[in-house]
């Protein structure tokens, strides 16, 4: 990884002296100190004055502003650099290049890694062994959290405040209208497998309806499910059954007029979860409300019972998956070892937070015994979801979650692919084209590995 990094420090250098002439004034990245928090104590630590944490966004900041107590005399300094293609790890990666040498101040202390690239840091020098730290109690987190911030050798490198299994979410009207019924336990034995799935979607769509708002809506449902990794051990890159097996259903969802060509976080997609919007279906774990659904109910849409909130309802769907997670990872060379461990306890183990996160952020955490009493809750409900308890729902789903066919470059095959494919859904260019380009771009990102002729 050093030599990786080294050459991307180079690359970087002069994609930079190239953009000094581009004109543009909007900064790649922010650094920012969090507000004040009332002090765990009177006495001041004897850790390093700044804590400093790298993220792609700012979902776990608030969280962290809002549950965690910074002890007294620690300033939290945030950088946040958005995560398309590959700009966060680009900026994270020149950052743990440079941390031996760099100011305590500057220093980066913790960042968050994604699903898609965890185990490129987790296999790394960059990262350190959480348990020496202090961080021991995993009694309550998912497995497959603690698998997946492990190294090869099963040193763990961090955690995961969240568990996200996924589900289909469906409109509670349009399923009325369709299928006669609103019930979760009907609609889903209705799309119990993907042949009765497009049995309903051709059902929708003869009401007038879209089955789904996106052509990449459910590539999570089948990513998440194939039997091997998107590059081999010999450094082959393969197009597992399961992805092949969504880009003929995506062709023919997008020919028959069951589901729009824009993606997944594009505002096309986003406001067919308004109020007047024709989707029947998203798929999605629990931050989907909030991230994808979320800004086309408005931000008092929950409180004003506006909108489509209530009018949506949650089952597994055709295939069990999960999507995403946000893990806590430790960088080597922290001068705050004793915070740096809190940070990470915190969020797995404190009942209280755990609980705030369900109840007030509508999160599903990575702590099962919390996540159980919610689920066991008759009382307890989500109001997107009209009432409907979706933690129990989510907590049934997080016991068969796997962490397998994982590699360092799932990210750029991932997000590559369904770029590339869309471009032949909208009619730009044809299959074959799509493909090459595809495994061109890929070829660049990642010089080492082997991409197949096209």
């Amino acid at each position: 990884m050093k030599k990786f990094l080294c050459a991307l420090l180079a690359l970087i250098m002069v994609l930079s002296l190239a953009a000094c002439g581009s004109g543009s004034n909007e900064p790649a990245s922010t650094a920012e100190p969090a507000s004040t928090a009332e002090p765990a104590s009177t006495e001041e630590s004897s850790e390093g004055k700044v804590f400093h944490i790298y993220a792609w966004n700012e979902e776990f900041k608030g969280f962290f502003e809002k549950y965690y107590t910074v002890p007294e005399g620690i300033e939290v300094v945030w950088t946040i650099v958005p995560n398309e293609g590959t700009q966060y790890q680009d900026a994270l990666d020149l950052a743990l290049l440079n941390q031996e040498s760099a100011s305590d101040d500057d220093k980066v202390d913790m960042f968050l890694a994604e699903a898609d690239y965890i185990l490129k840091y987790t296999n790394s020098e960059y990262t350190q062994d959480i348990k020496a730290l202090g961080v021991t109690n995993f009694s309550n987190t998912y497995k497959y959290t603690v698998e997946a911030a492990s190294d090869a050798n099963g040193v763990v490198k961090g955690v995961s405040f969240q568990c996200c299994p996924a589900g289909m979410i469906y409109r509670r009207s349009i399923a009325l209208d369709v299928l006669g019924t609103d019930d979760p336990a009907e609609v889903q034995a209705a799309v119990a497998d993907w042949a009765k799935y497009n049995e309903v979607a051709e059902k929708v769509h003869a009401k007038g309806y879209l089955m789904t708002a996106s052509y990449a809506e459910y590539y999570r449902v089948f990513s998440n499910n194939t039997s091997s990794p998107w590059v081999d051990a010999s450094g082959n890159v393969q197009i597992d059954p399961a992805i092949q097996a969504w880009m003929d259903q995506a062709e023919k969802f997008v020919n028959n007029g069951y589901t729009l060509t824009s993606g997944v976080w594009d505002a096309e997609t986003t406001e067919q979860a308004a109020k007047d919007g024709k989707a029947f279906c998203f798929f999605g774990p629990a931050w989907y409300y909030n991230f994808c659904m979320g800004p086309a109910f408005g931000e008092d849409a929950v409180k004003a019972g506006t909108d489509s909130v209530g009018d949506w309802g949650l089952c597994e769907g055709p295939q069990a998956f999960f999507w995403g997670g946000t893990w806590l990872l430790a960088a080597t060379g922290s001068d705050n070892p004793t915070m740096l461990a809190d940070v990470m306890d915190t969020f797995i183990n404190d009942e209280e937070v755990c609980t705030n996160l369900i109840k007030n952020e509508a999160q599903f955490t990575n702590n099962q015994a919390v996540n159980n009493k919610f689920a066991a809750d008759p009382e307890f409900g989500n109001p997107y979801l009209g009432g409907q308890n979706d933690t129990a729902i989510f907590a049934e789903g997080a016991k068969n979650i796997k962490f397998q066919n994982q590699t360092i470059y799932d990210q750029g095959c991932n997000e590559g692919l369904q770029n590339a494919f869309a471009e032949y859904l909208k009619g730009a260019v044809s299959k074959d084209e799509a493909m090459s380009n595809f495994y061109k771009a890929l070829k660049e990102k990642y010089p080492a590995i082997t991409v197949p002729e096209a």
